[in-house]
């Protein structure tokens, strides 16, 4: 495992409030989520030089949704785990999405604060604001 120092490579990303995210989402009727899921991936990938990307991110997004909240969570719990750190959130916090998703969207908010916000947590830990 990479010493802390190592994990950061290049640039910090951003940091997304997630509250305008979601109503970004709404607004968009979910057209946002696919600019969020590039963006982030692409932002993971700039940082650590492991990843999706945001093209490929992008592409199964639009072709094969139900798999992002899996990746998503994963890529972001990878970071931490680079760091010598428990990841907050796995691939299997992506369940929240699938298994309660269709309930008011619920399990889909649960799961978008979840990373959203430990991706936030990871970006702030590195300077961002």
């Amino acid at each position: 495992m990479p010493p802390p120092s190592a994990v950061a490579t290049a640039q910090v990303g951003k940091v997304r409030d997630t509250g305008i995210c979601i109503l970004l989402m709404v607004v968009t009727l979910g057209f946002y989520s696919w600019y969020w899921y590039f963006k982030t991936h692409e932002e993971m990938k700039r940082h650590t030089g492991t990843g999706i990307g945001g093209g490929i991110a992008l592409l199964l997004a639009i072709f094969i949704g139900i798999v992002m909240p899996f990746l998503n969570s994963n890529e972001v719990g990878h970071l931490y785990e680079k760091r010598g750190q428990k990841p907050p959130v796995t691939a299997l916090t992506g369940l929240w999405a699938l298994l309660l998703g269709w309930f008011f969207f619920v399990g889909a908010i649960v799961w978008f604060v979840k990373t959203n916000g430990a991706l936030n947590a990871y970006w702030r830990s590195l300077g961002a604001s």
